[in-house]
């Protein structure tokens, strides 16, 4: 069992006041709060050991290279790659997922060609995807979700077909909290020769995640989603593909050799690096995977399952509430609708209380438009939130009820 309290006397923001008030936070499918061992990694970094990585042989550049790198060396193992050269730092999901339809994407689709995606993407898992239809000429297809928001695993077998060359989805989502069978899914999109991006971001800090085991193709995540720093996450793809695929970006470190008649490129993983990275929050994100390691990931989803099934329980007490996406497999995501009342002034009322929840269409308008509903009020919970927080949450659900009559 987890110490509640030892956890959350970990991260700063924690119990730290806000125009004289401690706020009660619930939207960590956004991003998590910071582990205080994070936020010390990057002062140290820019306190102490500033200077750029890989291209000088002084003190603080080796210093700076070595825990950078250092990082890639835990990334490798936490995902549990092949190979270290499969960890590309990029930008964050959104960047990992663009690199893959640009790059892959550009270089092996053509007219008639076919993508699948599910109706339950993020709009970073939808539009770099129609962007290479528009320009290849390729095909989309949707897979359907239900009225719970489980991915239609019969509509995606009918969809799969020899046309199909890519297969990108999210593992978990950010709006219904459905965990999909990302395995099996896999192995379908196989037999049909595609090869498969999984969309981690959501699922990184919750689910145990074995590249290896899974077989996919790609995989992105984010270390923000994961008590990380933002601006900062990786692409992972089997050796064979990625070297197989031309750079996204020119300029330095991604190149072998410069003239001005040809420019030969690095080898895995600074072919895919240009420039400057953000090196700050590579080093600091290393912190974040101490963390989740040292917690342990079954722990951390043992605990966030005890508080979703607990804040159904609770929220689900609240007069007119209806919550959006009942999946038996999720993770520790809620969102909801108050009949008569608008998600929006939910949350900025919720606010007055205190109260961090998002609202809005939570970057899946598709989900919006299947669950014939405007918007949602989101409440996503994590590692350091408690009962008694919950509680709070419903409380000033029901005066907020009270208040609309």
């Amino acid at each position: 069992m987890l110490n509640s309290e030892m956890i959350r006397s970990q991260f700063p923001q924690i119990g730290h006041k806000t125009n004289g008030h401690e706020i009660y936070y619930f939207d960590s499918a956004a991003t998590t709060l910071k582990h205080k061992n994070v936020v010390m990694a990057t002062e140290r970094y820019y306190q102490e050991e500033c200077a750029n990585v890989h291209r000088g042989i002084h003190t603080l550049s080796e210093i700076s290279t070595d825990r950078y790198e250092q990082t890639r060396e835990k990334l490798h193992h936490f995902i549990n790659s092949q190979g270290r050269e499969e960890i590309i730092f990029t930008k964050g999901t959104t960047e990992s997922i663009n690199l893959v339809a640009k790059s892959w994407g550009e270089s092996n689709l053509g007219p008639g060609d076919e993508i699948i995606i599910s109706h339950m993407e993020h709009h970073s898992n939808i539009v770099p995807w129609q962007m290479l239809c528009e320009k290849t000429g390729a095909l989309l297809k949707i897979i359907p979700i239900t009225d719970k928001g489980d991915i239609d695993l019969d509509a995606y077998t009918n969809l799969l077909s020899t046309k199909t060359k890519i297969v990108s989805c999210v593992w978990a989502s950010n709006t219904l909290g459905t965990i999909n069978p990302i395995e099996k899914m896999i192995s379908m999109a196989h037999e049909k020769g595609a090869v498969f991006l999984v969309d981690a971001a959501q699922a990184s800090s919750h689910i145990k995640i074995d590249v290896q085991k899974l077989q996919c193709d790609f995989l992105a995540l984010s270390a923000h989603k994961m008590f990380g720093p933002t601006g900062v996450g990786l692409l992972y793809g089997k050796k064979d593909i990625l070297n197989q695929m031309p750079p996204l970006f020119g300029g330095g470190d991604m190149i072998d050799t410069v003239t001005f008649e040809k420019t030969t490129y690095n080898v895995l993983p600074q072919k895919f690096e240009a420039g400057t990275p953000n090196i700050a929050g590579v080093i600091a994100w290393a912190e974040a995977i101490d963390f989740i390691q040292a917690t342990g990931v079954e722990n951390i989803a043992e605990y966030e399952a005890e508080l979703l099934a607990f804040a159904t329980e609770e929220l689900t007490q609240v007069p007119g509430l209806r919550i959006i996406g009942t999946s038996k497999n999720k993770v520790a995501v809620i969102s909801f609708v108050i009949e008569d009342l608008h998600p929006h002034d939910i949350a900025t009322l919720a606010n007055k209380y205190h109260i961090a929840v998002r609202t809005g269409h939570h970057c899946t308008q598709p989900i919006m438009e299947r669950m014939k509903v405007p918007a949602t009020v989101r409440a996503s919970f994590s590692v350091y939130n408690t009962q008694e927080e919950i509680i709070k949450l419903k409380e000033a659900l029901i005066k907020i009820t009270e208040l609309f009559g």
